[in-house]
């Protein structure tokens, strides 16, 4: 290819990405600028964005909830708020407005309110369900804090999420196996120890509250297993 040749190559080229982005403006998007138009689309509105998923078939689900805000001290706390079918069509309506007019492509929009297995996003989110047991997904092994307990390879835990002394988080678990339903549990029977994993928010690449339910409902101090 000659100089020229070369030159006029990178002309074209100039000239298709201008024309995508003001004809195919689309082909500019990211999960970056998708993430940005949900959440100020859905705070607009007085709501706190949950989680973005991209399915197959072109499904974009958007999770919200009400915002949370920790009890003050010594006042009564308020009544916990439950997203409603309403609040979903209000948010589905002024979404399909924003994702058109920013050009994102997807086929099927769905909003609904989080399940048992609700995403923790922010900070606020750990303080809010602490105690709760939750499913934490680290970035990278544990590796040599394991100190020989567990696999050094090992990213993946289910414990009670409590605040560690000083700072940060913790889960707490015991691998004490699962007691069957109608199985009798000797009262001789040695309970396996606790252990513990200390974390900052960081390390985490994923947490989510676990999705343990029983007959009353989601049993959120039920003994938290390994």
């Amino acid at each position: 290819m000659n100089v020229w040749s070369s030159k006029l190559a990178r002309i074209l080229a100039g000239w298709v990405a201008v024309l995508g982005f003001f004809v195919f403006p689309q082909w500019n998007w990211s999960p970056v600028a998708l993430q940005q138009i949900v959440e100020q689309t859905v705070a607009g509105l007085g709501y706190d964005l949950v989680e973005i998923e991209r399915s197959g078939a072109g499904l974009l689900r958007i999770t919200i909830d009400w915002p949370w805000q920790p009890p003050e001290p010594g006042v009564q706390p308020m009544p916990e708020q439950f997203i409603t079918v309403e609040d979903c069509e209000k948010v589905t309506r002024q979404l399909q407005f924003a994702l058109e007019v920013d050009g994102v492509d997807y086929h099927r929009l769905e909003v609904s309110s989080p399940g048992i297995d609700r995403l923790l996003r922010h900070a606020g989110d750990f303080v809010r369900f602490a105690g709760e047991v939750v499913d934490i997904t680290l970035k990278a092994p544990i590796g040599a804090a394991a100190a020989g307990q567990v696999s050094a390879n090992r990213k993946k835990f289910r414990g009670r999420l409590e605040q560690a002394e000083g700072g940060g988080w913790q889960i707490v678990w015991s691998d004490e196996p699962a007691v069957k339903p109608g199985q009798r549990v000797s009262k001789k029977r040695v309970p396996a120890p606790l252990q513990v994993l200390g974390f900052v928010l960081d390390e985490v690449r994923e947490a989510r509250l676990a999705p343990i339910v029983d007959f009353k409902g989601r049993a959120a101090k039920a003994p938290a297993q390994g």
